[in-house]
Parts: structure tokens; sequence; C-alpha cells
């Protein structure tokens, strides 16, 4: 490379020729072979005998968006299906620095010490721009994740909500089969994602902050509604008396809403995740709600509209997918959208013309 520092003008100045680039992966790295897809009965006997790794690369299937993958993917689905359906799901939801990771561990670590089995399925929010994630919950989860009864599996949430959840939804039927007792559910934060995930669970746990601000300005009204209780964490220290008062300030408010369908009356209660406090308490009282949710049949009926609502949204993702894959749109899809930015036609009549189109290719 030429340097013009170089030149004789600049006297007294010499910059000397770089080195070459090497290359940027290491050439004796051997590079991992893929493992070949094996066939669904490979997965189900495997996952039917609780073995972890066969479960995460049936997981993997589910949640890969290859066409291959989703066939055999949809495959161990159906077969597991006739074994699952027999765990408390359990949505865990917080603001971020709430505390939701280690929360979960003490949980989950109170569950594991009686001996039940836990799965943790956690959405793991993915960069808009890099598209890629974290994926630290296993880290943050250190104590969990090495327990024997515990399977922690961080997914990406990739923009698209929807998706994540269809295949949130199918992953639980796989873990249920797996022999998990328990399933857990986190979500990234306080917003959209909570819908999906209390439409998917047995029981919604809202995880609050006291002394953060106004509290109850803090969050939405529909996510305090879906709660069937609300955990002050970090009720520790010199935040013992002011998670007090935000117990009482939140009880309050939840007299206001109406009665909750199932018939339980949701409540409001402290913990502290960090020092192990509140977190029998908590359990007992979501097994008190399964066994009145079961008692009145509620349990069951909950987890039909649950089934219900899926179908409904498959259908939905799936059309979607196909109206955008297919060849006739894809040729003028970007024309169109031209029209529209060019103020040539509305978005209405260019949405209308893409549906008349997407319609007239089926009748052919």
């Amino acid at each position: 490379m030429h340097h013009p520092e170089n030149d004789e003008h600049y006297k007294g100045l010499a910059v000397n020729k770089g080195i070459p680039q090497p290359p940027s992966v290491n050439p004796r790295l051997k590079r991992k072979k893929r493992v070949r897809v094996q066939p669904s009965g490979y997965y189900v006997e495997g996952i039917l005998k609780g073995n972890v790794t066969v479960l995460s690369q049936a997981i993997t299937l589910v949640e890969s968006n290859s066409p291959a993958h989703y066939q055999i993917a949809q495959e161990i689905i159906e077969k597991c299906l006739p074994y699952s359906d027999k765990s408390l799901r359990l949505g865990i939801t917080g603001v971020p620095g709430v505390g939701k990771s280690t929360f979960i561990e003490a949980m989950g670590l109170h569950l594991t010490q009686q001996g039940e089995k836990l799965a943790v399925l956690a959405i793991d929010p993915s960069s808009e721009r890099s598209k890629g994630s974290i994926l630290g919950d296993k880290t943050r989860m250190e104590k969990l994740s090495q327990e024997d009864n515990a399977y922690i599996r961080p997914s990406p949430s990739a923009g698209t909500l929807g998706g994540v959840a269809r295949k949130t939804r199918e992953t639980i039927i796989l873990c249920e089969a797996a022999g998990f007792q328990n399933i857990f559910i986190e979500t990234v934060g306080v917003g959209q994602s909570e819908t999906a995930v209390h439409s998917m669970v047995d029981f919604f746990l809202l995880l609050m902050l006291a002394g953060a601000g106004d509290e109850l300005q803090g969050i939405k009204r529909g996510i305090m509604e879906m709660a069937d209780a609300i955990t002050i964490n970090k009720a520790d220290g010199n935040n013992i008396h002011k998670a007090k008062l935000a117990r009482i300030g939140y009880q309050n408010a939840l007299h206001l809403f109406p009665p909750t369908p199932s018939g339980w009356e949701p409540k409001v209660v402290t913990c502290s995740a960090y020092e192990n406090t509140g977190i029998p308490e908590i359990w007992n009282m979501i097994k008190e709600y399964r066994e009145l949710a079961k008692e009145n049949g509620y349990f069951t009926h909950r987890r039909q509209d649950q089934a219900k609502y899926w179908m409904y949204e498959s259908i939905n993702e799936q059309l979607k997918g196909d109206f955008y894959h297919h060849p006739d749109i894809k040729n003028v899809l970007e024309a169109t959208e031209a029209d529209v930015l060019n103020e040539k036609t509305s978005s209405f009549v260019a949405a209308k013309q893409l549906l008349d189109t997407y319609f007239d290719a089926l009748k052919k």
C-alpha cells in the first residue's frame, strides 16, 4: 500500500509497510460437522426417555425456519401431544431489572430440591439491527442450570412475537412429553408479549419493584388485569418498608377490577429472590390457585380456550406466510409499495389490489 507520507516532500517522516492481513478464521480450526436430521421417531423416543440432548435438538427443529425442518418438527409435536398437558405452566413477567432471572432461579431451586422437574423457556430480546441475541439466561441462572432436574432453554425473539409465541407453545408440548412437571415462561418485559404468553399459561405472575416512582402509573392496566398475582420483588434491606406500602397500593388497585372468571382473587405478595424469602409462600399460593381452578373446572376450560385460540393464530400466521411467499405477490409487491410511497394510490386500495391478485392466482 502506498503511503503519501513517504513522499520526499515530507522529510523526517516515514511509515513502515504493514504486515499482510491474517485470515479471520484459524486455518487449523476443525469445522464442526453438521448434525444430520434424524427421522421423527428418533426424537420422540429420546424425548419420552427424558433425554435433554435430544429434546434440545427437537426444539431447534421447531425454531428453524427451514420448510424441511418444519415438516419433521410437526411430526414430532403430533407424536408427543398425547404425552403432554400434564404440567403446571407459569408465566413470569415484569419490567427489565425487576429480577426475573433471580426470582426464577430461587423458585426453580425450591422446586428441584423437592424432586420436581422444571423447564424454563426464556424469550430473549433480539437486536433489531443485527438480529443477534445474547441468550444469557443460563449465565444469569448459574446455580439452577447445574441442577439435574432443571432445563433452561433461551429462545431469541428475532423481532417476530407471533412466531416465537407459537414456537414457545410447541416447545411446551415437547418439554411436557419429556416429563417436566413445571414449565416457567419468562417474557421479554412489560409489553405486547404478555398477551401472547398469557394465552399459553395457567398462572400469570407479575413482578414489580417498590420505590421506583409511581408504581400504579408505571404499568398498563391491561397487564394488571391479566395477572393472577403481583409479587413485589427485592423486599430486603432498606426497601422492606417501601415494599409493604407498594403491596397495599396494588392490593387496593386490584379491588377496582372486575371479578376474575376463575373465581380466584388476585393477591399481592412481597419477596426477596436474592435473600430467598417469601419464595415457598408464593409457590404455595400458585398451588392453591391450581386446586381451586381444577375444582371449579376453570383449569380445563382455560386450556381448551387456549388450544382454540392457537388454532386460529396458526391459521392467520400460515395464511400471512403463504400470501407474502406467493410468486404473483412477489412480482407486484415492490411496484405497489412504490405507488403508495409516491402517493399514486392509497394504502387501502393497494392492499385490496394485492389481495385480489392473490385470490385470483389461487383460482387458476
